[in-house]
């Protein structure tokens, strides 16, 4: 009976391995390329005299690197994660976002949205493949369109789109 029974089990394994439903698996940003492109932004800016902040997130808004360079602005570490975050929530630059709302008056609740959020230049999301892993964020130069081209080295560093 017991044989029979370990007998029937086995060839019936594989049926129920087959039913079994299959997980969602996702891209993600690795750590490592989140470090190279925080770091890459930092040395832009670095190299342009400005002293900044540097934040990556991954997809879900979740600090994964946060650089701060020496003799930056206390204010500089939130502006940076606040783009790196906003960026990875909306899909899009923070500047974009920034010219979106101002040119709908009737979307400027997105300002409220979550308090995470920063909407000035600084925020790129990152793509790899077309798909959204996460955003970079800088802040403390002296614009946003500086912020911007930075964390734009950051994303070619590890060969990522906005």
């Amino acid at each position: 009976m017991i044989r029979t029974f370990s007998v029937a089990a086995l060839l019936c394994a594989p049926i129920m391995a087959s039913a079994a439903p299959a997980l969602p698996s996702a891209p993600y940003l690795p750590l490592e390329l989140a470090t190279q492109a925080a770091q890459a932004a930092l040395k832009t800016c670095a190299a342009q005299g400005h002293q900044v902040s540097v934040a990556v997130v991954a997809r879900d808004g979740a600090t994964k690197v946060l650089l701060k360079a020496d003799n930056s602005g206390p204010h500089t570490v939130s502006s940076a994660q606040g783009k790196a975050f906003t960026s990875a929530a909306m899909g899009r630059s923070t500047a974009g976002l920034a010219e979106f709302i101002a040119s709908k008056p009737a979307n400027d609740g997105l300002r409220d949205m979550d308090s995470r959020m920063v909407i000035q230049g600084g925020g790129l999301p990152i793509k790899v493949d077309q798909v959204l892993v996460g955003g970079i964020g800088v802040g403390g130069a002296p614009s946003g369109d500086i912020d911007a081209a930075c964390a734009a080295e950051g994303l070619k560093a590890i060969g990522a789109t906005e």
